[in-house]
């Protein structure tokens, strides 16, 4: 059974006069998904659906990324098929939609993984332009924030950032992405803009192959909340091992988030599974995380935060 799923990142949305219009933009993302499900790829059905969050302000990831403690954007993303091809950038800039990057490198290189400028260098052999996708309630945020992170000019450090992110959960709000599965393959891909005010240089778990994003021949997993977190338990890999051992996606979704409970607490983590029959899982830890999804047998998408 062909289906979809999508996910606009897992955290707090203090201001839920927000919620309607990131529904809408989580079906909308489904919707771009499955348009391009129904015409057989799993590949093109979660790229086009991670595109569609990119460019929509709402979401932490293109258009609309946090910002770094020294206020610049700094991009992950990844996508992975169940054959074990995976493509992913670290810390990329200056490009409006990075999975398409990632999948780029997945298709016309023999890495996994560029980073940095390099992978910036890459995008623009790939025909990639320049682009800038700062906005300006992002540079509004930062400042805010900043000022009041900042403790007599000295650059924070994680606990501090830690500390933040508890008293202003809604800055937790990051990463989308997606899981496919078109009768055939199963394919994950997730981006985001990272943590606000990381450290500059920081990668999360979006762009490490089991930490945040996975596929294989039983399922495929994306996860979002803080990446240290996913990086530590390998948590997309968890997630799908979980559906190896027999669970289903939604018992295995449940397990994997549970994990992260257990070891590191609440509100910071969710995470979004197909397996290869097409059964859909999500779970979270967090107050919020928007998801979107549709298969075959439903009339419309299933929308929620």
């Amino acid at each position: 059974m062909v289906a979809i799923i999508v996910h606009g990142g897992a955290g707090t949305i203090r201001d839920e006069s927000r919620i309607p219009k990131i529904k809408k933009g989580v079906g909308e993302a489904v919707l771009a998904g499955w348009r391009e499900l129904k015409r057989g790829s799993a590949l093109d059905a979660v790229e086009e659906a991670v595109k569609a969050l990119e460019d929509n302000p709402l979401f932490n990831a293109g258009t609309g990324s946090v910002l770094t403690v020294d206020g610049k954007v700094e991009m992950d993303a990844a996508i992975m098929r169940s054959n074990l091809e995976a493509g992913a950038v670290a810390g990329i800039w200056g490009v409006k939609n990075p999975i398409s990057v990632a999948r780029k490198v997945m298709e016309k290189t023999d890495h996994v993984l560029l980073g940095g400028e390099g992978a910036v260098k890459f995008a623009r052999l790939m025909g990639f332009n320049d682009y800038n996708p700062t906005t300006e309630e992002r540079i509004d945020q930062w400042k805010k924030l900043r000022e009041k992170l900042l403790n007599d000019g000295q650059i924070p450090h994680w606990k501090k950032i830690s500390e933040l992110i508890r008293e202003y959960p809604e800055v937790l709000r990051s990463t989308v992405g997606a899981v496919a599965f078109d009768g055939g393959e199963v394919v994950a891909g997730t981006s985001t803009g990272g943590v606000f005010l990381k450290m500059f240089g920081r990668i999360g778990d979006t762009p490490i192959i089991g930490g945040g994003t996975y596929a294989n021949e039983f399922a495929g997993a994306s996860c979002t909340g803080l990446g240290e977190v996913m990086i530590k338990l390998v948590l997309a890999k968890s997630a799908v091992d979980f559906v190896r051992f027999g669970l289903t996606a939604q018992k295995a979704s449940e397990a994997a988030i549970s994990l992260a409970t257990k070891h590191f607490g609440s509100d910071n983590a969710g995470v979004i599974m197909i397996d290869a029959r097409g059964n859909i899982g999500f779970a979270k830890n967090t107050k919020h995380m928007s998801v979107a999804y549709l298969n075959e047998e439903m009339k419309e998408p299933y929308i929620g935060v």
